[in-house]
């Protein structure tokens, strides 16, 4: 049976649905840095998902391919994440999406190696024509973070933010936003086939303890 982050690291992709304080350890991603509403059609956003899908996907299937990837497991590919931030904006601004800046990302089994991605690269780019510069391997560790399973639509996420906050502080907690410690969302749904009531996304903010 192909191993599954979701299943085996609960605790980073399928929290409750009440805040909870995590340490979420060093990650490997494919990613894309882009700004701009992501709900535009054919736009920015909806294009980098393409082109990270592709590279996992060229990575995943490699075992059917000749080149070998030392370690590989087959492995069921992780959920969409993304990384948020509007400049001079504290938390995010739902009002104005134009604004967005953003990674898209999606998490890298740990056996792949920035050698194996940039194989990766060459081989999608070969074979689907297609200009994947955009794309990076990005090593992140976000350390200590609060976290909540939200549910239902992405503008919805405020109210479970304000939930996530209070019970941080209550913990002895201080948000930590900075530009390297974003607002992050995990996308568990398709928002193209699930309805927008029933989207489960895992929301996680940095945190620190409070000075004093």
């Amino acid at each position: 049976m192909a191993f599954d982050y979701k299943k085996e690291f609960k605790e980073f992709y399928l929290p409750a649905s009440k805040p909870e304080i995590v340490t979420v350890p060093k990650m490997n991603f494919v990613a894309v840095h882009g700004s701009g509403d992501p709900n535009k059609e054919d736009g920015e956003y909806k294009r980098a998902i393409g082109m990270l899908y592709a590279i996992s996907f060229t990575i995943k299937m490699s075992k059917k391919g000749v080149h070998r990837i030392e370690g590989y497991f087959d492995y069921v590919v992780p959920p969409l994440e993304g990384f948020w931030w509007q400049d001079g904006v504290e938390g995010i601004d739902y009002a104005h999406k134009e604004s967005f800046n953003w990674i898209s990302a999606i998490r890298l089994p740990d056996f792949v190696t920035k050698d194996d991605f940039d194989w990766a690269v060459a081989e999608a780019t070969s074979k689907k024509k297609q200009d994947f510069s955009k794309v990076e391997f990005m090593t992140l560790e976000e350390g200590l973070c609060v976290q909540c399973l939200h549910v239902g639509p992405y503008d919805d996420e405020p109210a479970t933010v304000a939930m996530m906050y209070e019970y941080m502080e209550e913990q002895g907690y201080a948000l930590d936003i900075t530009d390297k410690r974003l607002h992050h969302e995990i996308y568990l749904s398709d928002a193209r086939k699930v309805a927008p009531e029933k989207l489960r996304t895992v929301i996680r903010h940095p945190i620190k303890l409070k000075e004093g």
